[in-house]
């Protein structure tokens, strides 16, 4: 991948990231436990996925090659 769409990528990543941030305040404070757990999942993986602890298509393949 090259450079620039590397750091395109992490921007992106990095976004949605804040984003369910924000989402899971939301959710916390409308006191929707389940709803702000999975935001908070969500969240942890976008930043394992930046860092690259995580392959971004986990899963995917599978699904891919029985179609």
């Amino acid at each position: 991948m090259r450079r620039n769409d590397s750091r395109k990528r992490t921007e992106t990543l990095d976004y949605i990231q804040s984003m369910l941030g924000q989402l899971r305040v939301m959710a916390e404070n409308e006191r929707c436990d389940m709803l702000a757990y999975l935001i908070e999942m969500a969240f942890l993986e976008a930043g394992e996925v930046t860092r690259g602890e995580r392959p971004s298509r986990a899963g995917r393949d599978r699904r891919d090659s029985a179609a």
